[in-house]
């Protein structure tokens, strides 16, 4: 039984295989697996799916370390209190942990560190990323603003490692009391609205490389088109798993990596790259989820409507695209990413309502909330810094739809008053004549909403703020 200990604490990487810090800190060392619950109030503190998957992750984290030997330790406090006094009842020797990227984070770790004496050392290890963000720069030494140029440095370094292997055994510390996980009370009572979840999620190590490999043996392989069609399977869906880390990045790169790689193959893994460059982001730019990166849109002057706003939450915009993709967001925790991305110009383009109300409803209803992506991808609809030629996208709902969801079998599952319509129909339901409506049992303003707001006025409205933001910025 080796005489060191160490501790190993859990962030977003609740794992066993391909975990570098649990590695580490297992080598010759008894160890003491720890989560700890920070409850310091802070602007980006997990919302509620984000909780309801973390109660089911440790669960499974916890059975798995159980099996090697070990128990999962589980406090709630501040991790810079915590960790120092837990290392001294313990003597332990250090404490292994991940490389953060989120502001509150790099504070706490700062924070430990400073707590930390002499004798205990905090090891940092990248488990959540494919590359190390202070890593990749141009060639004139600036941190990227595109994601192109961006991917391209990440291709020209080379294929990450390989994964690592999940120990076999574990040598346990000295028993240390623990919480129990149920009394966090991090899953909902009254009322119950997890039951969508319930239904399509399996939190854990164990089924999120379940849905690895069917993902690699069906989908993947026609993911370039497959992946813009939210009425089929064709997406990965393991953006939870990654987040939570109940998959490492590389695990995932190297499981696409198959002998009849193709383009597809290729266009999967610049998602990963993708994920990595908004990790990228908000660790040069601490200030992602609260401010434009270019500071020009400070300026920008958005509408402050509670009826709208609420109207795009509960998915009654009556726009079947966006009202299809904020309900299946509320029943499920997650949402198709094309249709994010025609939700997200809907409230920032055609409603002209701030970028980060759309922000803070996402994090607390998504399961797969990642301050970083979420951020990033919000910054990068709304045009505020992003991209080359940023405030001139603006998706159009109807023509989006009618491209990406022809069959309507998306639009139908999630807004089945519409079900009825036929398929020209289907994602403009105005443009129906009253006799079509009544055939199809659609009474607008009745069964289904009137839309909120013209597509062409709003899409005017959004190009004219935005010119004058950029001409007052200029002047």
């Amino acid at each position: 039984m080796p005489s060191q200990t160490n501790i190993l604490w859990f962030r977003q990487d609740l794992r066993l295989i391909d975990n570098p810090a649990l590695a580490a800190a297992a080598h010759n060392a008894r160890l003491l697996p720890i989560y700890i619950l920070d409850d310091t109030p802070h602007p980006w503190s997990p919302g509620a799916a984000t909780n309801w998957w973390l109660h089911h992750s440790l669960s499974s984290l916890a059975t798995a370390l159980a099996k090697l030997g070990t128990p999962l330790i589980l406090r709630r406090g501040n991790p810079a209190t915590i960790l120092p006094a837990l290392a001294e009842d313990l003597q332990a020797t250090a404490i292994h942990t991940s490389h953060a990227h989120e502001p509150t984070l790099r504070t706490t770790d700062a924070a430990l560190a400073r707590a930390l004496p002499a004798n205990r050392q905090l090891h940092h290890h990248r488990t959540s990323t494919l590359i190390d963000p202070d890593q990749i720069r141009s060639q004139t030494n600036t941190v990227y603003g595109m994601y192109t140029p961006f991917a391209r440095a990440v291709e020209a370094r080379g294929e990450p490692d390989h994964p690592l292997p999940a120990p076999t055994k574990l040598h346990p510390a000295a028993p240390t009391p623990s919480d129990r996980l149920e009394d966090w009370q991090l899953l909902p009572t009254h009322p119950d609205w997890a039951g969508g979840l319930r239904a399509l999620w399996h939190p854990g190590e164990t089924a999120a490389r379940a849905r690895l490999k069917t993902f690699v043996a069906s989908a993947v392989s026609a993911y370039a088109k497959g992946r813009n069609l939210p009425g089929e399977d064709g997406t990965s869906m393991l953006s939870p798993h990654l987040h939570f880390g109940e998959l490492s990045p590389r695990t995932v790169w190297h499981a696409s990596r198959t002998e009849t790689d193709t383009p597809d193959h290729h266009t999967y893994r610049r998602e990963l790259i993708w994920r990595d460059f908004s990790a990228y982001l908000l660790w040069h730019h601490p200030t992602l989820p609260d401010a434009p990166l270019r500071p020009a849109f400070n300026r920008l002057t958005f509408r402050k409507s509670k009826p709208d706003l609420h109207a795009w939450q509960q998915g009654q915009t009556g726009v079947p695209i966006v009202d299809a993709g904020m309900r299946q967001l509320w029943q499920t925790g997650w949402m198709h990413n094309r249709v994010r991305m025609i939700a997200a110009s809907f409230l920032v383009k055609h409603l002209l309502i701030d970028w980060r109300e759309g922000e803070a409803w996402f994090w607390d209803t998504l399961v797969d909330a990642d301050l970083a992506s979420n951020a990033a991808s919000w910054q990068w609809i709304a045009g505020t810094g992003i991209d080359a030629q940023p405030f001139f996208r603006v998706f159009n709902p109807v023509s989006q739809g009618e491209k990406f969801d022809q069959d309507g079998a998306y639009v139908r599952r999630f807004v089945p008053e519409l079900a009825r319509l036929p398929n020209n129909l289907l994602h403009a339901p105005w443009t129906a004549s009253p006799a079509q409506r009544s055939e199809a049992g659609v009474r607008l303003g009745s069964t289904y909403p009137r839309p909120i707001v013209d597509l062409a006025a709003g899409r005017t409205r959004a190009l004219e703020t935005y010119r004058a933001t950029v001409r007052e910025s200029t002047a």
